[in-house]
Protein backbone atom coordinates (compact mmCIF):
# COMPACT_ATOMS: atom_id res chain seq x y z
CA UNK A 1 0.00 0.00 0.00
CA UNK A 2 1.29 3.46 -0.88
CA UNK A 3 0.17 6.85 0.41
CA UNK A 4 -0.35 9.45 -2.32
CA UNK A 5 1.09 12.99 -2.22
CA UNK A 6 -2.42 14.48 -2.31
CA UNK A 7 -3.26 12.68 0.94
CA UNK A 8 -0.16 14.09 2.63
CA UNK A 9 -0.89 17.57 1.25
CA UNK A 10 -4.45 17.52 2.61
CA UNK A 11 -3.38 16.28 6.05
CA UNK A 12 -0.64 18.90 6.39
CA UNK A 13 -2.90 21.75 5.23
CA UNK A 14 -5.56 20.70 7.74
CA UNK A 15 -3.15 20.45 10.66
CA UNK A 16 -0.56 23.16 10.04
CA UNK A 17 -2.33 26.14 8.50
CA UNK A 18 -1.50 28.82 7.73
CA UNK A 19 0.84 27.43 5.10
CA UNK A 20 2.61 29.78 2.72
CA UNK A 21 4.18 27.06 0.59
CA UNK A 22 3.78 23.30 0.46
CA UNK A 23 5.22 20.74 -1.93
CA UNK A 24 4.83 17.01 -1.51
CA UNK A 25 7.09 15.17 -3.93
CA UNK A 26 6.82 11.45 -4.57
CA UNK A 27 10.37 10.10 -4.93
CA UNK A 28 9.26 6.46 -4.92
CA UNK A 29 10.42 5.92 -8.50
CA UNK A 30 13.99 6.70 -7.39
CA UNK A 31 13.88 3.73 -5.03
CA UNK A 32 12.60 1.05 -7.41
CA UNK A 33 14.20 -2.26 -6.52
CA UNK A 34 14.94 -1.15 -2.95
CA UNK A 35 13.35 -3.45 -0.38
CA UNK A 36 11.49 -0.52 1.18
CA UNK A 37 9.83 0.33 -2.12
CA UNK A 38 7.37 -2.49 -1.49
CA UNK A 39 6.62 -1.18 2.01
CA UNK A 40 5.35 2.24 0.99
CA UNK A 41 5.97 5.61 -0.57
CA UNK A 42 9.17 7.62 -0.43
CA UNK A 43 8.02 11.21 -0.01
CA UNK A 44 9.68 14.61 0.34
CA UNK A 45 7.88 17.53 1.99
CA UNK A 46 8.88 21.18 1.56
CA UNK A 47 6.81 23.31 3.94
CA UNK A 48 6.86 27.00 4.84
CA UNK A 49 4.50 28.00 7.63
CA UNK A 50 4.46 30.57 10.40
CA UNK A 51 3.75 27.62 12.70
CA UNK A 52 7.46 26.76 12.37
CA UNK A 53 8.69 30.11 13.71
CA UNK A 54 10.83 29.75 16.82
CA UNK A 55 10.82 25.94 16.74
CA UNK A 56 13.86 23.70 16.59
CA UNK A 57 14.31 21.38 13.64
CA UNK A 58 13.25 18.46 15.83
CA UNK A 59 10.07 20.24 16.96
CA UNK A 60 9.22 21.07 13.35
CA UNK A 61 9.62 17.45 12.31
CA UNK A 62 7.48 16.34 15.24
CA UNK A 63 4.67 18.66 14.07
CA UNK A 64 4.82 17.18 10.58
CA UNK A 65 4.90 13.58 11.85
CA UNK A 66 2.01 14.31 14.21
CA UNK A 67 -0.03 15.73 11.33
CA UNK A 68 0.65 12.53 9.35
CA UNK A 69 0.23 10.03 12.19
CA UNK A 70 -2.80 8.40 10.54
CA UNK A 71 -1.18 8.14 7.10
CA UNK A 72 2.29 6.86 7.93
CA UNK A 73 1.18 3.32 8.88
CA UNK A 74 -0.92 3.19 5.70
CA UNK A 75 2.14 3.16 3.47
CA UNK A 76 4.89 5.71 4.01
CA UNK A 77 8.30 4.06 4.02
CA UNK A 78 10.45 7.21 3.99
CA UNK A 79 9.71 10.88 4.62
CA UNK A 80 12.19 13.71 4.04
CA UNK A 81 11.14 16.99 5.64
CA UNK A 82 12.24 20.55 4.91
CA UNK A 83 10.12 22.66 7.25
CA UNK A 84 10.83 26.37 7.61
CA UNK A 85 9.26 29.58 8.85
CA UNK A 86 8.63 32.41 6.36
CA UNK A 87 11.80 34.31 5.51
CA UNK A 88 14.19 31.47 6.38
CA UNK A 89 16.66 30.47 3.70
Amino acid sequence: MHVQPAQVDAALRAALSPIEHLEVIDDSHLHAGHAGAREGSHLRVVLISSRMAGLSRLARHRLVYDALRQLIPQGVHALAIDARAPGEA
